[in-house]
Parts: structure tokens; sequence; C-alpha cells
């Protein structure tokens, strides 16, 4: 296992890059500790596998370093950098079986016999594929296939991180959430350094213990699912986590309200003003939303949608839309709504960044 630094880090895919908006990652600096679990959140196109490529060496980056331990190894080939890198489609030998495939990675090290055949069987354990070991791998499913990336990718135990790269995309929606729970034991028992690609928010919250959350090649935070929820640092990181995502409303501040439309919203505190010209918005999660016929601000109720175990509403606020969670059963009222933001739960956002 080792600690990930990189360093003043930029990559651009076009030589001579003149801006900015030419680099596919904007500089930044990221640890990852030793022993971690990290997934790497963003929508396509965003910088996510160009920055796993460029930390499995697949890639160099235009500026900067990147350091295993203390030890800068950005001029390292992949083989030199000891990592298992699992893709999204199955990497796999068909004309091996199942067992030959696992076992693979531990020949090419000469790991002995008897070890071997230890580790094969228990990773073929934990993928519940024993019955399949003897099998042709040129038979087996999409799904089936996947596994094995993925138990050649586990089945090491001496790599200093293992790159997962959307590795579940092919994988049946059912088996999704048993191989997390599988990757989250194997992560619990070997402690390895583990970076998870995915543009879905289920995964990688559910996965890592921390979440790089990234937007138009830039990290726009990192942080744990509880705070990327209640204090997102940027206003894609809150449209992005949660279903439906944090509400925006354009406003303008004074001290401890913001005036959205015609009317003034309580903030948690006071706050400095903002600098001359900035954009200036609310922010507030559809969960701290209450609509009720007498306290709070009038708004009109344009549609609700009931999903079960509560209710989805679409609501306006001078013209302004927002969503309200409402559980199951509460009273919404068709007309003469009213709204309340819970003010602890309110953040401020100058040019879509967390203020102060």
């Amino acid at each position: 296992m080792a600690r990930i630094e990189l360093n003043r880090l930029a990559h651009a895919y076009m030589p001579n890059p003149q801006s900015r908006a030419d680099f596919a990652l904007k500089e930044f600096d990221l640890t990852w500790d030793d022993g971690g679990a990290y997934a790497l959140l963003g929508p396509s196109g965003c910088g996510k596998t160009t920055l796993l490529n460029i930390i499995s060496g697949l890639l160099a980056p235009s500026h900067g370093r990147v350091l295993f331990d203390g030890h800068e190894v950005t001029g390292l080939p992949p083989e030199a950098r000891n990592i298992a890198q699992v893709f999204q489609f199955p990497v796999i030998y068909d004309s091996m079986t199942v067992y030959d495939n696992l076992a693979f990675p531990l020949r090419n090290r000469k790991v002995p016999a008897a070890e071997i055949d230890r580790r094969v069987h228990e990773m073929a354990e934990m993928l519940e594929m024993t019955r399949e070991l003897k099998r042709k791998a040129k038979g087996l499913t999409a799904d089936a296939k996947q596994k094995i990336s993925l138990g050649r990718g586990l089945v090491r135990d001496s790599v200093n991180a293992i790159l997962f790269d959307e590795p579940l995309t092919v994988i049946d929606p059912h088996l999704k959430w048993q191989l997390r729970s599988q990757l989250k034991h194997l992560h619990k028992r070997f402690a390895h350094t583990m970076i998870y690609v995915t543009h879905d928010q289920t995964e990688a919250l559910t996965f890592a213990d921390k979440v790089v959350v990234m937007y138009e090649g830039e990290v726009v935070q990192v942080g744990t699912p509880d705070e990327l929820f209640h204090r997102p640092a940027h206003t894609f990181v809150g449209y992005f986590i949660g279903s439906p995502g944090m509400n925006v409303l354009p406003c303008a501040v004074n001290g401890a309200s913001a005036r959205v439309g015609e009317h003034e919203i309580a903030l948690r505190g006071g706050y400095e003003p903002p600098p001359a010209g900035s954009k200036i918005e609310l922010g507030v999660r559809p969960e701290f939303v209450r609509l009720g016929r007498e306290d709070g601000v009038p708004v009109s109720v344009e549609r609700v949608d009931d999903i079960g175990r509560y209710r989805i509403v679409k609501a306006k606020l001078d013209g302004i839309p927002f969503s309200a969670l409402m559980p199951e059963g509460a009273e919404i009222p068709a007309d003469d709504a009213r709204v309340r933001f819970d003010a602890s739960a309110v953040n401020l956002y100058v040019d879509d960044h967390l203020w102060p």
C-alpha cells in the first residue's frame, strides 16, 4: 500500500496550451492516504479517467508530480508502480480457465504454487465463482467476465494501490450491491489503497470513506458523504449529490438574511458582503424545506410526485422553482401554501463556491 500525492498536477491533450480552458485537468494538489478507500465522482468528460491513468502511469501529466510514499514516480511506467487496475470492460484471457485468469498475475510474480492456489480459491469464493474455476472464460457472461477482472485486480496482496475505472458498468444491477459490499469487505480486511472511479453517486457514497468530486476538469470538493450532503463546497456538488439535488436560488444578501424575489429567507448567521458583481445564490436541500399553511413565505405548488415513502413537491417562490421532500401522509396545501427553509441547513454561494 502507498500514500499517493499529486503535486501541482495538470494535464492538457493539446500541445502548448495557452489558457486554463485548454486543460482537461486544471492544476490541483491532492493526497490519497495509505490504506484509504476513495471514490472519484463526476459526470462523463470531467477528467476522472484521465486522472486515474496518470496515477497508474498509463498517461504522463503535462505538469506536476506524482509521488508514492514520498518517492517521485511521474516518469515511471505502470509495471514499475506496482499498481493493479480494473477497467470498465473485462480484460481477461478468453482461452484460459477462470482459475488460470485469477492465477496469472501471481504466476508472473513467481508466487509459490501453494500460495497461488490458496489465494485463487479464496478469491473465487468471495466472487461466488468456485464452480466456474475449471471453465474457459470464453463461454461466460459479461457479468462473470468482469467479476474475473475484479478478482485479478484484488488477488495480489502487495500492491501500492488498486484502481477501479467504473468496474460495475456491465454488471447486472442486482449484483452491483453484492460486489460493492465485497469490495468494502476486502478493503477492511487488507487495507489496500483503493480509488474507485464512477459517475454514480450511490456507488461512490456506499464504497468510499472520502469522495473526490470533479467538475469540468477541476477537483471541486474532497469530503465524506456527510460533508458532501450537508456542506457542498460548490453548487455542482449540491446538484450532483442527492435525489433530487440541492435547490439553488438566486438571491441578495443582507447580513443574517437573504432576499429571494420579494421575500426574506433566514440564514445560519451573519455574512460579510460578497464582492461586488458576484453571482450570489442560496442553497438548501429539499430535505430541509417544509410546506404548510401558516408559517413562511407564500409559494405556488406546481406538481407533486408520489414515490412511496415520501413525495417530491415542485413549487415556485416568486417564479423561482424549487423542490421539497415531504413525508408520506403530510398535508401538501393545494393553495395558500407557504414555505420555510431550515436556517441551519441553508448555505450561501458566491460564484458557485461556498461562502465564506
